[in-house]
């Protein structure tokens, strides 16, 4: 009788590990889908970040957007794109 409510609670835990690893999953399955619409959300902020743009100061929308970006999105994309140079074999970017 013992050994069996040791099954049942190990089997329980065994369940709760389950649902908690599908739960992680799934949220970080749903972040990755979001990441490229929160981004495409940015594009109000282009006019204030392209060379030689003649406002330089962001407005209240790009500021919104860029806010609602989640952290590590933003942080993974940046961390991509400064990977591309050596995947395309060109020197790497130095920014001033």
């Amino acid at each position: 009788m013992a050994s069996l409510k040791s099954l049942v609670a190990l089997g329980s835990q065994a369940l709760l590990v389950l649902v908690v690893a599908v739960a992680l999953l799934q949220s970080q399955t749903v972040e990755s889908q979001s990441c490229p619409t929160e981004l495409t959300s940015l594009n109000v902020c282009a006019p204030f970040v392209v060379p030689g743009a003649a406002v330089t100061n962001p407005s209240i929308d790009c500021c919104n957007a860029l806010q609602s970006v989640h952290h590590d999105c933003l942080c993974s994309t940046l961390q991509i794109a400064s990977r591309l140079p050596s995947q395309c074999n060109i020197p790497p970017l130095t920014c001033a």
